[in-house]
């Protein structure tokens, strides 16, 4: 979003938190104890719990390359299939490290990106970009559900030409109602500003030490960059 954050790097109860959780695999308690770190150590005057996913990922990895090093190591199973002694296929097998600067790594923004949809002549709606929070909600559920769920939470506002109509102020059954009385070209335009909205994402080539396989491999996620 461009706002400029000060932070301070981790101190030892920080990092008791993230020892805490390391044999932890629910995400859920991985993202809390990030939100509490985040908390910690953020100096500015911003609620971490209203920060659009991107930019909660954005700020914590530039808050871990500080505390703790730019450079992250990762390791990665080759899945390239080989020959055994037998002339049969089976996996390589080999883990292999691949290392890269988090520094280096920037939202993306799709060309054509926009949070903002006109219905008609006159109505328009404004969309905001989810949280870990609403995120976590809609964790668990069907596709479908999921992605009416983030659309009824998401719509910041309605507008008209008079009048500029601020959702918070509606209840989640109005919220409904206006929804499914649009068009089903003007929710797939609004399915498209989740589809399309910012990401940490980093493109890695490897290459498999033992049977020399080259891959490219997509991180996305700041549960990716870290392991």
């Amino acid at each position: 979003t461009g706002k400029v954050v000060q932070f301070r790097p981790f101190l030892v109860k920080e990092q008791k938190l993230f020892l805490m959780n390391t044999e932890n695999d629910d995400v859920e308690a991985t993202i809390k104890v990030i939100r509490q770190v985040l908390k910690n150590c953020v100096l500015s005057d911003i609620n971490i719990d209203d920060l659009p996913v991107f930019d909660l990922e954005y700020l914590f990895m530039h808050l871990r390359a500080r505390s703790v090093s730019e450079v992250v190591n990762l390791k990665y199973r080759c899945n390239n299939l080989i020959k055994d002694e037998k002339g049969e296929d089976k996996d390589c097998g080999t883990i292999n490290e691949i290392s890269f600067n988090v520094l280096e790594i920037k939202p993306t923004i799709n060309e054509g990106h926009t949070n903002k949809f006109q219905l008609t002549d006159k109505v328009g709606i404004v969309m905001k970009y989810p949280t870990f929070e609403l995120m976590q909600k809609a964790s668990g559920k069907e596709d479908n559900e999921i992605i009416m769920d983030l659309i009824y939470a998401s719509i910041e506002q309605v507008y008209d030409e008079d009048t500029v109509y601020h959702m918070k102020d509606n209840t989640r059954d109005e919220i409904i109602e206006f929804v499914d009385n649009l068009q089903q070209k003007d929710l797939e335009n609004i399915r498209l500003f989740f589809d399309t909205m910012p990401k940490l994402q980093k493109r890695v080539d490897y290459s498999c030490k033992k049977c020399n396989y080259q891959e490219n491999i997509t991180l996305e996620g700041v549960q990716s960059f870290f392991g």
